[in-house]
């Protein structure tokens, strides 16, 4: 798997970083691998440099037949900086032979504090209070001003129960809801912790005063929030999203909230993003952030870490937990 030949030690493993990291996890790659970063925006730009596996994320370049053909033949592994892998074709790689590793798991506290910030923020009406204090409108405090709601007492929905939704779960506990969760599966009792199972989303809408979006994008979840869920659930529902952009109906979503179908919306991820869907800026009751969800510096080196890893087990000869295809 390692080509080239190295005269202190045994050979390193080339890896080609086409995504810009930060600079504490190009030190990670630096000091275990040959490493060479060299971002760039296309597949038409992809670097002429010899390398045994090729580090890359979610962006310009999708690697499908096209971009595996303009790769060195001697890359033989892709490792995204990321758990979503979009952007790779996995039959394809598996057809040529292209291992493909992700960063799963080490996102998962970062994401959960991320949404429960979310949740925080809708509640607490925080898009219109920062308008209000930027805009130098603020006259004061006053009885009626921006009353939100508390936490205390509502119900959380959570739609995908893994290593994410148990933590987000274990935080809104400590703010007092009640958790109900769908999931392709009932979890073991240990892992509920106390949670309800419901069995269809759409109960699980009629059911929450926050329905939360934490499942990966498939063909069965892309749009599940829709008309007809929406139509289901309560008028003072507020939705939060830390999975995929494309879990929901735009135009769904925005018509139940213009309508007053449910009371807010909070959004760490878009369809199409960075491009999004500007008529949410024209609604106070929706609190968004840029996809910020696991922008701290511990996932950041959890991410380096768990490919470092990764990488090393494979051309051991092994199989990592966190390998695709």
């Amino acid at each position: 798997m390692v080509r080239h030949d190295a005269t202190d030690g045994p050979p390193r493993l080339r890896l080609l970083s086409l995504a810009a990291l930060p600079r504490a996890v190009e030190a990670l790659f630096e000091s275990d691998f040959d490493f060479r970063s060299e971002p760039c925006d296309g597949p038409k730009t992809l670097p002429d440099w010899p390398a045994d596996a090729i580090l890359c994320s979610p962006g310009p370049i999708p690697f499908d037949d096209a971009t595996l053909s303009r790769l060195d033949p001697n890359v033989r592994a892709l490792a995204t900086y990321s758990v979503g892998h979009e952007h790779i074709d996995l039959p394809a790689c598996e057809a040529a032979g292209i291992a493909v590793f992700n960063t799963p798991d080490v996102l998962a506290d970062s994401v959960a504090d991320a949404a429960l910030l979310l949740i925080l923020g809708a509640a607490r009406r925080i898009t219109e209070s920062i308008t209000l204090i930027r805009s130098g409108a603020w006259t004061g405090w006053t009885p009626t001003q921006l009353n939100g709601i508390e936490l205390r007492s509502k119900t959380l929905g959570i739609l995908g129960m893994g290593a994410i939704g148990q933590r987000i779960a274990d935080r809104a506990r400590s703010f007092g809801m009640s958790i109900l969760y769908t999931n392709r599966g009932r979890l073991p009792a240990n892992l509920e912790r106390g949670a309800r199972f419901v069995a269809d989303v759409q109960d699980l809408a009629t059911q929450s005063d926050f329905l939360l979006l934490a499942c990966p994008s498939t063909s069965k979840t892309r749009h599940i929030v829709n008309r007809a869920l929406l139509d289901r659930a309560r008028p003072t529902m507020i939705l939060v999203n830390v999975g995929r952009g494309d879990l929901v109906d735009d135009d769904a979503l925005l018509a139940a909230l213009a309508a007053g179908r449910i009371a807010g919306a909070a959004l760490d991820v878009f369809e199409g993003e960075p491009h999004f869907d500007k008529r949410y800026l024209e609604i106070p009751g929706v609190f968004m952030l840029p996809h910020i969800g696991s922008s701290t510096v511990e996932a950041r080196l959890g991410m380096g870490r768990s490919l470092v890893a990764a990488l090393h087990c494979w051309a051991a000869g092994g199989t990592p937990a966190n390998r695709l295809v």
